[in-house]
């Protein structure tokens, strides 16, 4: 709830520091007094609209802080702490609010947005007023106030699992489905390029061995035709040999003549007989070295070339021949695998729509059963606020599209102010003092469910008097004994049934030099005071104090 509240130069309110408990606080004062003021320096706390002109005059900026004493489960200090705001004790809310417009946040010292603030006053203050467009009257709020009166949080959990357990799967098979209709337009390629590669089955540096074999086969050949030559040089009809051996049988004819001259001739001769038998040998060796078959050039050749066309067809090296071979085996098969993966998604999306469109439906019937409910307990709380002849209505329609997160409901406070007038949405149909007692009327029947910690009523007992006005006291006197409640009103029946009475008042501040709002906690012959001025105007007369004594004893 809230606990206090600080206000520094706005408008009126020059040094302000007010402290809040819990029950039924009632604000009361003179027309002018800075009632209205009170409640935008605490709207502006709350995330409201900045304005420079909220700034008192003379004065730089001015500033707004509001402390709240809550639970540790409280949702605000969730919110706060998923944007990293640390919370130890109160939750403090700071808004300072300069003459140029401009407006700082700050969530326990902490600098925040606007936005962020206003999602957590939320779920801390609501404001419900003749005006207030923040009330009630927002059909958004609608349809989680029913499930808050029916007590249907688990129900609403489970639908929001199926929503997101439907939606998950079925952007998964929209995802599935737009990659296996691309794998199917490509599948005829694909098969093809597979069974290519399949049949060439490309080895990993298979084009580097390739290429080294060739060229050793093709250096062979050049070195076999030049061994070649010099074989047809050493022997056959080009050797020398047959020459040199006719030159020794003629020499050996005349070594009886000349010994000592023929002998060393002939032996130097026969060791050129030997030398070239010699290299004869050697060259046939060589040549039977580096013979090879030249039908395995040609398929080397062929290979290589096979090869290097296959990698030129899919833009990619030879290297990379094998590991494309394996892709498009592997895309194959996905394929395959993927139309598998497919009707199991089919089948999964069609179970979880199932599932989702069953919680739905038992949660919409669920729903009707509160909202019959709730439009009881409220219709009964109208006949005391002055109206009797108005009915409230849970219209509840199915919403258009497949359902959210929610379920597949609309739903939508609707009311008609006589009886056969056709009934429309509340913040349409209702006047402004209607709107007001209608919404009292839901608050209390609704109870704390759904509800903030604290509820804030300006002036919605304005144009009403006696019964009426007692019974909106009433009300807002059992809507305290769950809930914190400000009321700023000007009808003594509700200020009697007041826990805490602040009066609000203008006064001069530094020698009449300016006017400022002062907030004065009332003691009981204070309050009573106050309450005979409320009945009786300018002039308090002794009826009017014995009046409003009654009226506060009446209280208990």
């Amino acid at each position: 709830m809230l606990s206090r509240l600080t206000i520094r130069d706005i408008v009126l309110i020059d040094r302000l520091d007010l402290e809040f408990g819990a029950g039924l606080t009632v604000l009361t004062g003179e027309t002018g007094a800075g009632k209205s003021i009170l409640l935008d320096a605490f709207a502006l706390a709350l995330g409201g609209r900045g304005d420079g002109g909220l700034v008192r005059h003379g004065e730089k900026q001015g500033q707004v802080t509001a402390i709240f004493d809550l639970p540790p489960s409280h949702p605000a200090l969730i919110l706060a702490r998923s944007h990293d705001i640390e919370i130890e004790g109160d939750l403090i809310l700071r808004r300072v609010q300069v003459a140029d417009g401009r407006t700082r946040a700050f969530v326990n010292d902490a600098p925040v947005s606007a936005q962020v603030m206003r999602a957590l006053s939320r779920t801390l203050v609501e404001i419900h007023g003749q005006h207030d467009e923040r009330a009630l009257v927002d059909p958004a709020l609608h349809r989680a106030l029913v499930d808050a009166y029916g007590g249907f949080d688990s129900l609403v959990a489970t639908v929001r699992r199926c929503h997101e357990t439907r939606r998950t799967i079925a952007a998964t098979l929209k995802i599935e489905e737009e990659r296996v209709v691309k794998a199917r337009l490509e599948a005829d390629y694909l098969r093809h390029a597979a069974e290519e590669l399949d049949a060439l089955s490309p080895k990993p540096d298979e084009e580097e061995q390739l290429a080294i074999r060739r060229a050793e086969m093709m250096a062979a050949e050049k070195v076999t035709s030049d061994l070649r030559d010099a074989y047809d040089s050493v022997s056959g009809d080009g050797s020398p040999a047959a020459t040199y051996a006719s030159l020794v049988r003629r020499l050996e004819r005349r070594a009886s003549q000349a010994p000592a001259l023929i002998e060393p001739c002939t032996k130097a001769i026969d060791a050129v007989l030997e030398a070239i038998d010699a290299a004869e040998t050697a060259i046939a060796q060589a040549i039977e070295d580096a013979a090879h078959d030249p039908q395995e050039l040609e398929r080397v050749e062929e290979r290589l070339f096979a090869l290097r066309a296959a990698a030129r067809k899919h833009g990619c090296a030879v290297a990379e021949l094998p590991a494309l071979a394996a892709k498009f085996t592997a895309d194959l098969a996905s394929l395959d695998a993927g139309e598998r993966h497919l009707q199991a998604l089919a089948i999964a999306a069609t179970g979880a729509q199932k599932a989702y469109g069953e919680c739905a439906a038992r949660l919409t019937a669920e729903r009707k059963g509160a909202a019959e409910a709730l439009d009881a307990a409220v219709n009964a709380e109208l006949p005391p606020l002055k109206l009797e002849r108005a009915r409230f209505q849970t219209h509840i329609e199915p919403e258009i599209g497949p359902g959210g997160p929610d379920g597949l409901d609309h739903v939508e406070f609707w009311v008609a102010t006589n009886p056969g007038s056709r009934p429309g949405a509340l913040a349409k149909v209702a006047s402004g003092g209607e709107l007001a007692r209608f919404m009292l009327a839901l608050k209390v029947s609704l109870a704390d469910r759904g509800s903030a910690p604290t509820l804030v009523f300006d002036e919605i007992d304005t144009g009403v008097g006696g019964a009426v006005a007692d019974a909106i006291g009433r009300r807002l006197a059992r809507l305290a004994d769950r809930v914190q409640v400000l009321a700023v009103t000007h009808a003594p029946q509700v200020a009697a049934r007041s826990t805490t009475h602040l009066r609000i008042s203008k006064g001069e501040v530094a020698e009449g030099s300016k006017v400022a709002t002062r907030v004065t906690s009332l003691a009981p012959a204070l309050r009573r005071e106050e309450i005979a001025r409320m009945l009786a105007g300018a002039t308090i007369t002794e009826e009017a104090r014995a009046a409003a004594r009654r009226l506060i004893d009446a209280k208990t």
